[in-house]
């Protein structure tokens, strides 16, 4: 099915008064976003107009009763043209969310019809920097005028861009978290519903005034078995293989980290998904079989871990690590990005 999506061009471009080289993560917003509306029965009014604000009712749903879920992607440079990277993997991945959250799904068409346009329409705001790309936020929110605990009949689906550099600007400290839970079995963790990460601020917060960056959470049960950060999912290398957290209905399965087992598991690393206590791991640095630690996710892409906070105590890892496995990896998702590589994955779109 194909969707007639109206376009409102903006009157005058805001790119000529941005500095590229100074724009930092998620501050920038390009000129145009994408929005549509569930009226109870269809996707409605698919249209681009330029960035602005919303204006909503005090009592629209999505405020009082959550119902707002979201995903993360990127654009990149290839030429004089732009590529998507794994778009399919993030609209499935929002549908699953909206089951989820009893919201309705969005059909692929609208999904890639909205974002290809608008990508398309503000295909220049992508950085021609170093590590520059465009990110792009689809989401979807309830919009309901209504005081009542029921799922909305009303909800607008949206998709907005912004230029960004890297997120993260250096490899970062990690606390253990043993208290507080990001998500709970039976509950919305393998979502990305915005309530998830709402209630992660508060543990996040407590983490850094301790002096690290993010939290390392465990899982919700028993707080033995690592299951992701704030923001990413978790990789140690030990000597000759590497190990990520299995995933499970607590934790998110992100894009990178499957395109990151995936790159590695093609050269002949042993990467195993299997559960990994804090006790393993933290004896692995303490004896130096963890050689080295690291992040994934969209706006991260990858970022090592250098050190674990765990019961008051700080383990560092040798400060002489092997970087080997995550800069392959690292370049070879850059180089597919952008075109240097050959994408045999077939993980490019282009628009």
């Amino acid at each position: 099915m194909a969707y007639n999506i109206t376009i409102s061009k903006s009157e005058a471009s805001r790119i000529n008064n941005i500095d590229f080289n100074n724009i930092g993560f998620g501050k920038v917003f390009s000129d145009h976003m994408f929005l549509a509306d569930w009226d109870g029965n269809a996707w409605t009014d698919a249209r681009i107009i330029p960035y602005g604000n919303f204006t909503l009712s005090p009592a629209t749903s999505a405020i009082h009763y959550g119902q707002s879920i979201f995903e993360g992607m990127k654009a990149f440079r290839h030429g004089d043209d732009a590529k998507l990277f794994r778009p399919l993997e993030n609209w499935s991945r929002l549908n699953k969310s909206a089951e989820r959250m009893v919201m309705p799904q969005v059909p692929q068409e609208l999904f890639m019809q909205g974002l290809t346009e608008l990508v398309k329409l503000d295909k220049e705001w992508i950085p021609d920097i170093e590590l520059g790309s465009l990110y792009i936020r689809p989401f979807m929110f309830a919009t309901d005028d209504f005081i009542g605990v029921k799922p909305s009949d009303k909800y607008c689906f949206a998709i907005f861009t912004c230029p960004v550099g890297p997120y993260y600007s250096k490899p970062l400290k990690v606390k253990v978290e043993e208290v507080y839970s990001r998500a709970a079995p039976g509950g919305v963790g393998f979502t990305k519903c915005a309530g998830n990460y709402g209630g992660a601020l508060y543990p996040t917060k407590i983490a850094q005034e301790e002096g690290f960056d993010q939290v390392l959470w465990t899982d919700p049960v028993s707080h033995t078995l690592v299951e992701e950060t704030g923001t990413t999912n978790f990789f140690a290398v030990f000597n000759d293989k590497i190990v990520t957290p299995s995933l499970r209905e607590t934790m998110l399965a992100g894009i990178t980290r499957d395109s990151v087992i995936k790159v590695l598991n093609s050269v002949g690393y042993n990467v195993e998904e299997r559960g990994l206590t804090v006790e393993e791991l933290v004896e692995g640095i303490t004896n130096g079989t963890v050689k080295e630690m690291f992040i994934t996710g969209t706006a991260a892409t990858l970022i090592h871990v250098t050190a674990i906070g765990y019961r008051g105590k700080t383990y560092e890892l040798n400060e002489s690590a092997d970087h080997t496995a995550t800069e392959m990896v690292t370049n070879t998702l850059k180089a597919i990005r952008t075109g240097e590589l050959p994408d045999i994955a077939g993980w490019m779109t282009a628009i």
